[in-house]
């Protein structure tokens, strides 16, 4: 082969099947695995059920999963919602949950197969009972970005293990009002967020036993991670690759 087009060809493997580092947890109804992928994208595997949150970038990124039971979407953005990717990722069975302002927005196929979570309600139609948490920004600058009723936070009962993905929202009474929460998953950047200050109070009042920062580009999550190591609270901080394969 041409030197040229072999090097192409391992550039596309690369680009197309990157290598996805896989966090685990025991729950009373065998493993559950969680794999960041990128930015604000994660997927979880449990109980034989795959679920893709927030899928967007490249379709490659996701050849190495099993297409998904069920897709989680937060809110309408670009680094959150892409329905060029949700065509292309979903399966012939395939079920999606999203807040009522983005199935508002999805064309006639994926709205079809889609279950409209309000803030505050949660559904048990997806196999397991799934919460959706209010996720805004509450300082007056900052409210035009997310406002409030517009994106869902989710809690996933899994197993007895209870996820929390924050999707993009500040310090909330929604959220700190969480309880029992054994791994959170944060979102920190600035101005469309919190910074590292607003994410540790909030993660500290409601305390996960483990919190990922994620969603920080332009953030510094070593000093979130300190913040929250040096308070009283007892909660494991954990960092996922989430900028390893950049979009």
């Amino acid at each position: 082969m041409n030197p040229l087009r072999l090097l192409f060809v391992i550039s596309i493997l690369f680009i197309c099947k990157p290598a996805f580092a896989a966090e685990e947890f025991k729950t009373a109804k065998g493993k559950l695995i969680i794999t960041p992928i990128n930015h604000a994208t994660l997927v979880i595997e449990w109980g034989g059920k795959t679920i893709y949150v927030d899928p967007v970038g490249m379709a490659g990124w996701y050849k190495a999963f099993p297409k998904p039971d069920l897709v989680l979407l937060t809110h309408v953005h670009g680094d959150h919602f892409r329905e060029a990717i949700l065509k292309v990722v979903v399966g012939p069975k395939t079920q999606l949950v999203a807040p009522p302002a983005l199935v508002g927005v999805l064309e006639k196929e994926l709205k079809a197969r889609t279950i409209a979570v309000a803030n505050g309600t949660s559904t048990e139609k997806v196999g397991f009972k799934l919460e959706a948490v209010a996720s805004y920004n509450t300082t007056p600058p900052r409210k035009r970005y997310h406002p409030k009723g517009q994106g869902n936070g989710y809690v996933l009962n899994l197993g007895g293990k209870r996820i929390y993905i924050s999707g993009d929202t500040e310090e909330t009474l929604e959220m700190l009002a969480l309880k029992n929460i054994d791994v959170a998953f944060l979102c920190m950047n600035l101005p469309y967020t919190m910074d590292e200050d607003q994410a540790a109070s909030a993660v500290t009042e409601f305390a996960p036993k483990v919190v990922y920062p994620y969603h920080y580009k332009g953030s510094d999550p070593e000093k979130f991670a300190a913040l929250v190591e040096n308070s009283p609270a007892r909660i494991e901080v954990r960092m996922g690759p989430w900028y390893g394969q950049d979009a």
